[in-house]
């Protein structure tokens, strides 16, 4: 027997509860992993509160990330005893995830613990960090070095806009991070950001080319406020784009592309090839100082998951969030 939330579907709403399953409940797959970690995500809370058309089918295991370690294995790749991380492939969506003390998943799902991790570290940085540092990796893909300019970093009070913050200091980048919260800003201070703006100052309506005011940027948000970052990025900018917090909507035009070369790039951690995510993987294990660990997370019960995920869709939850298995 193992413990796991589960959620279900009654009369259209999407009701969570915590129950006792047995093995025969998992789903097929070649590892099975005794997870030791899951993390709240903001996809995590829509899918939990029914607030977004997350899942495709229930009962359903919620959370979209985990780490511990294979109980069995049918795939050479992978040991009992192992430690392992999944991050995307529509766990929590469409196959079990990570809210609950075994999950039974395809090898390819999973990447090897990196080095100098564990399962409680891994889960800090989590779906959230590894698409912080897909973003990051984006950018300098496109050429913007530190010497570029200030970056702007949306949604920072966020997962991924928090790790975003404090990879872009390690690396030298001066970071402007804007947030909805002033009474975050000595927080943000602190884990790497050279200043805070409100966040209001991005959610008046964009002209289609502003001042130029940042060599690059991290979206964590999309739609209104996405639009209004692409019209005041440098010539030969870059967006890193990965979060719909906003909306699908993108109210812009074609000015910023044509008329100063303004790369807008897509970050998608699901999506993400093995070889790209494992070097993801050990990268912000590099970058990450010691110091991160301990300040960036918050560590709960599983039974306290439902009315975190309903604070966390109105962003009332600050940095990363740990559920203990």
């Amino acid at each position: 027997m193992f413990k796991a939330l589960v959620l279900n579907q009654q009369d259209t709403k999407t009701v969570a509860s915590v129950e006792q399953l047995d093995d025969a409940s998992l789903p097929a797959g070649d590892v099975v992993v005794g997870v030791e970690y899951s993390s709240l995500n903001y996809k995590d809370g829509l899918a939990i509160t029914g607030k977004g058309k997350i899942i495709r089918q229930f009962p359903m295991v919620p959370g979209i990330d985990y780490a511990g370690q294979v109980l069995s294995s049918g795939d050479d790749r992978y040991q009992p005893g192992d430690s392992v991380i999944l991050t995307g492939w529509g766990v929590g969506e469409n196959h079990w995830g990570g809210m609950a003390e075994k999950a039974s998943v395809p090898a390819d799902y999973l990447v090897s613990m990196p080095a100098g991790l564990d399962s409680r570290k891994a889960m800090i940085i989590g779906t959230a960090g590894l698409t912080a540092m897909l973003c990051v990796m984006a950018l300098e893909d496109a050429g913007i070095t530190p010497e570029k300019g200030e970056i702007l970093v949306t949604g920072a009070s966020g997962g991924v806009g928090s790790v975003a913050i404090t990879l872009l200091d390690q690396l030298g980048y001066q970071v402007v991070a804007a947030s909805g919260r002033p009474q975050n800003s000595d927080w943000l201070k602190s884990i790497g950001a050279d200043r805070v703006i409100d966040r209001a100052e991005l959610l008046e309506p964009a002209r289609p080319l502003e001042k130029q005011l940042w060599a690059g940027c991290v979206d964590t948000v999309g739609s209104k406020i996405l639009a209004k970052v692409l019209a005041q990025v440098d010539y030969e900018g870059a967006v890193a784009a990965c979060g719909l917090a906003g909306g699908f909507d993108l109210p812009t035009t074609v000015m910023p592309f044509i008329l100063r070369g303004v790369k807008l790039l897509g970050v998608d951690s699901v999506m993400c090839p093995f070889e790209r995510r494992t070097q993801a993987w050990n990268r912000v294990t590099e970058l990450l100082p010691e110091s991160f660990y301990t300040e960036a997370a918050t560590e709960v019960e599983l039974t306290a998951v439902p009315e975190l995920a309903e604070a966390i869709t109105v962003g009332q939850v600050t940095g990363r969030t740990l559920i203990k298995l």
